[in-house]
């Protein structure tokens, strides 16, 4: 499932490849460029509120990676997931978030969507999102047989 490639929201790529690896920008959760939900999390918000925005994020790094991808290539699954949380200060669910963005991944990619993650509460996100996702994805080589791609994933 290839998506559009997010839209920029300044001067910079929404991915950039090295080597083997694909790294992403910071995505909110952006469709056609529009936030679809803004403001902090706080120790009030139900999770399944957060569940589209956590979503559209991760389909935005999804989207970027794909971007990046040549002929014949394709994602292994997810090396790391940062998680950033709009949140205030004493907030504590910051893992409650970041299993949202862990559980969509691994519905997409089964079980290299399960990485090492770090979840992060801040004071505020680009355009009051309530969430940032940043990834690092692995690319699998044309020229490597199937039993040669990354073993650890």
């Amino acid at each position: 499932m290839r998506s559009q490639t997010p839209i920029p929201q300044g001067k910079y790529r929404p991915a950039l490849r090295n080597g083997n690896a694909i790294y992403t920008a910071g995505m909110t959760p952006r469709r056609n460029g529009v936030l679809v939900m803004t403001g902090q999390v706080g120790p009030d918000t139900p999770l399944e509120t957060l569940a589209p925005a956590v979503a559209q994020a991760a389909q935005n790094a999804l989207a970027a990676a794909q971007g990046a991808l040549e002929a014949g290539e394709r994602l292994l699954g997810l090396l790391s997931l940062t998680v950033y949380v709009n949140a205030p200060a004493g907030f504590q669910g910051h893992s409650r978030v970041a299993d949202l963005a862990s559980q969509w991944f691994y519905e997409q990619l089964g079980e290299g969507g399960i990485c090492p993650r770090t979840a992060v509460g801040v004071s505020s996100l680009p355009g009051d999102a309530p969430v940032e996702l940043q990834t690092i994805f692995p690319v699998s080589y044309t020229h490597l047989r199937a039993h040669e791609t990354l073993r650890h994933l």
